[in-house]
C-alpha cells in the first residue's frame, strides 16, 4: 500500500491534542507517520505529542502554522499527507478512505474529504460540508477561487504539493492562507476531486484566530485575490471580481474603508462596474453611480437601524 503520514501544527494545543492523537491511534489502517511541528509553544504541547507517540519536530522561532506545514511536508517519508488542525478530530474510517484513493490507478493529487461542523464544547451538530466533486474535477481553479477550503479535509500526494510551492509564507496572506495554497494548486495544475462520505470533525472554538481576528482575515483575503488576479488566466476575472465583491461587504462590515475601496475597484478593472442587492433599490440605484457610496449607505443603515448585526 502507499504510505500516509499525519501532519499537525501545533502550537500551545496541549489542551486539545490528546482526542485528535487518540482519534490518530483509532484509525482502521494506521497511519505511517505521525508527525507534530511544535511551533515554540510555551506550554507542554512537546511532551502531550510525544506521550500519544507522535514524533515531534521543534521550530526554533514561532513562524506560524504555514511554515510548520511546508516544515513538515519537506521531513516526511510518506507519499501522500494529511494536515489536520490539533483542535480537531478524525473519524476511525480516514485512512480507509485515504487508502482507497491514494491505491487508485489514477488518483487526482488533492482529495478533499466532505466534514461536520460541530461545536467544541458541547459536540452540537452545526452543519455539513459537502464538495462539488463535479466542479473540482472540470474547473478547480474556479472552485478554489469561488469557494472555502481547508487542508484539514485535505489528502496531498506530498511531491505534488512541494513542487507547486507548498505554503505561501508572504506575511499578507496570513490568515487565508489556506484559499492561497488551494488556488496555488489548482494553477499549478494539480487535479482534485472529493470522498462524500464523512470521516471529519471540524470544530468550532470560541474566540478563535480567526474569530478574534476579522479586520485581519479580510486583509489577507483581498491579497490573496490581488495576487491570484496576477496570476489567472482572464477566464476567471469575472470571479475574482465577485470574490472582490465578497470582500468589499466584509471590510465595509468592519469599517476599513480603503480597503473596501480598493477591492471594488479591482473588482470594476475585472469586469463588474456596479453591484446589486435584490431588494434594496436605494443601494442599487447609488451603486450605478458609485458602488462605494452604496456600501458606505448601507452600512451606515445597518448599524443605524440593524445594530444587532454588527455587535
Amino acid at each position: 500500500m502507499k504510505s500516509l503520514a499525519l501532519c499537525i501544527p501545533a502550537y500551545n494545543a496541549a489542551w486539545c491534542l490528546p482526542r485528535l492523537l487518540i482519534s490518530a491511534q483509532n484509525q482502521h489502517i494506521k497511519f505511517d507517520e505521525i508527525l507534530v511541528y511544535n511551533d515554540c509553544s510555551s506550554d507542554n504541547t512537546r511532551a502531550v505529542a510525544l506521550a500519544y507517540g507522535a514524533v515531534v519536530i521543534d521550530g526554533d522561532v514561532n513562524r506560524g502554522c504555514s511554515f510548520g506545514k511546508n516544515k513538515l511536508a519537506e521531513l516526511v517519508k510518506s507519499e501522500w499527507i494529511h494536515f489536520h488542525d490539533a483542535d480537531d478530530e478524525l473519524l476511525p474510517n480516514f485512512t480507509t478512505l485515504a487508502h482507497q484513493w491514494m491505491n487508485k490507478e489514477e488518483c487526482p493529487e488533492v482529495v478533499l474529504f466532505n466534514y461536520e461542523y460541530r461545536d467544541y464544547d458541547t459536540n452540537k451538530f452545526i452543519s455539513l460540508r459537502k464538495f462539488d466533486k463535479h466542479m473540482l474535477e472540470t474547473d478547480p481553479i474556479k472552485y478554489a477561487i469561488t469557494e472555502q477550503i481547508n487542508p484539514f479535509c485535505g489528502l496531498y500526494h506530498k511531491t505534488a504539493f512541494l513542487n507547486a510551492g507548498g505554503y505561501d509564507l508572504d506575511p499578507k496572506v496570513l490568515y487565508n492562507e489556506d484559499c492561497a495554497l488551494h488556488i496555488s494548486l489548482a494553477l499549478h495544475q494539480l487535479r482534485f476531486s472529493c470522498e462524500d462520505e464523512i470521516s471529519i470533525i471540524n470544530y468550532r472554538i470560541n474566540n478563535s484566530m480567526s474569530q478574534s481576528n476579522k479586520d485581519k482575515c479580510f486583509q489577507a483575503q483581498f491579497y490573496v485575490m490581488e495576487k491570484t488576479a496576477g496570476t489567472a488566466a482572464p477566464a476567471y476575472y469575472k470571479d475574482i471580481a465577485k470574490k472582490f465583491i465578497e470582500i468589499a461587504t466584509n471590510l465595509a462590515s468592519i469599517n476599513n474603508w480603503e480597503k473596501t475601496k480598493a477591492s471594488l475597484m479591482f473588482a470594476k478593472k475585472l469586469g463588474i462596474s456596479s453591484v446589486t442587492v435584490n431588494g434594496n433599490i436605494l443601494f442599487n440605484v447609488v451603486s450605478k453611480f458609485s458602488p462605494f457610496a452604496a456600501f458606505w449607505i448601507r452600512e451606515k443603515m445597518i448599524r443605524l437601524l440593524k445594530p444587532r448585526f454588527r455587535r
